[in-house]
């Protein structure tokens, strides 16, 4: 069976420290290449001008001063030299995106998860730095916000308000050294851009066809399991989570095998299981709660739909799937429903 391609994104917002933590022999157990297509100085500056805007808008919440992708990789590319295989997926990211990277080839404790750590800016560095001097003073409050006169900033008796300050004319008020942040990398598109770009690049490369991947259709009945990353706090969740995936995945294969069209189980999948988990988490219930009981649920719909439509003629599936299919749903789901209830009052 043909794996699907893995690559997580994070935001970072402390980039200086995650580029120590993944490039340390001492913090990673094995580290086997670490390539950087800009020096150190470069992520430095980069966070301080980060900061520095977040600062300056009066943004809540945390600054966001750079972003990383894992990649995993097929186990037989452990057998590729190290440095060329990261320096090739490198340069491969920056040449298609334009960024500055800096990355670390790893594997996990067990040996059982080769993957690549990427680190790349949202920013591209200026030929020439902008600096903005003052006409006049600036007047700037505690939230980082200008004012128009010295009196908003100043106390009864005309000292300066803590956490104000006055910028004098002629002196600096702003530097960037980069451009604005590309919105390529806002777009929701880009992950899975990413993940066909690499999956192209992997496939081309990998040593057995037996390990070319695949990318993971958006528009699709099935469901994605997640990966449990190491020290993860909620392994055990993701894990329980996972074996309803899979159960649920197992039954679409069902379906698909019975003759159910795609089509209807993606809109049973959108029905059943993406609506209602989209509504009850965002009135504020438990996520790993709120998607296994849907998953659940659906599958049993899915389960008794299987049965019925094994009882069906071609010509009659067909035309209760096309027509009437919301109402065979609720059809299926109604024994469900109505035990729940029994169970229930007997309590």
């Amino acid at each position: 069976m043909q794996g699907h391609t893995f690559i997580q994104q994070s935001k970072l917002t402390s980039v200086s420290g995650r580029i120590k933590y993944i490039s340390s022999h001492a913090k990673q157990e094995n580290l086997y290449a670490v390539y950087e297509t800009t020096d150190r100085s470069f992520w430095r500056e980069l966070a301080a001008e980060n900061q520095a805007e977040f600062n300056r808008l009066g943004n809540s919440g945390k600054c966001i001063e750079a972003r990383e992708l894992i990649i995993a990789l097929p186990p037989s590319m452990y057998k590729y030299n190290h440095n060329e295989l990261l320096r090739y997926c490198v340069d491969k990211f920056k040449e298609q995106y334009g960024v500055e990277c800096i990355a670390a080839l790893h594997h996990n404790k067990r040996k059982t998860n080769l993957h690549i750590h990427l680190i790349y800016s949202e920013r591209e560095k200026l030929n020439e730095p902008i600096i903005k001097i003052a006409t006049r003073n600036i007047f700037i409050d505690e939230n980082g916000k200008r004012r128009r006169t010295k009196k908003e900033i100043v106390n009864d008796d005309g000292s300066l308000r803590h956490g104000c300050r006055i910028i004098p004319k002629g002196e600096i008020y702003e530097k960037h050294l980069f451009d604005k942040k590309l919105e390529i990398f806002k777009d929701k598109r880009f992950l899975n851009n990413v993940k066909e770009f690499y999956t192209d690049i992997i496939n081309d490369h990998v040593i057995s066809d037996a390990e070319k991947l695949k990318v993971f259709p958006s528009n699709s009945p099935y469901i994605a399991t997640r990966k449990i990353g190491k020290n993860n706090p909620h392994a055990s969740d993701i894990q329980r989570t996972n074996k309803i995936k899979d159960d649920w995945n197992r039954h679409v294969d069902h379906a698909l095998r019975a003759g159910v069209p795609k089509k209807a189980l993606i809109d049973l999948k959108k029905q059943e299981i993406v609506a209602p988990i989209r509504d009850a988490i965002n009135a504020g219930a438990d996520r790993h709660n709120v998607i296994r009981l849907f998953i659940e649920r659906a599958t049993r719909t899915l389960n008794a739909m299987i049965r019925k439509i094994y009882k069906m003629s071609p010509e009659v599936m067909e035309s209760i799937l096309k027509d009437h299919f919301k109402e065979f749903v609720e059809y299926c789901r109604a024994p469900l429903i109505k035990r729940q209830r029994e169970e229930r009052e007997a309590r």
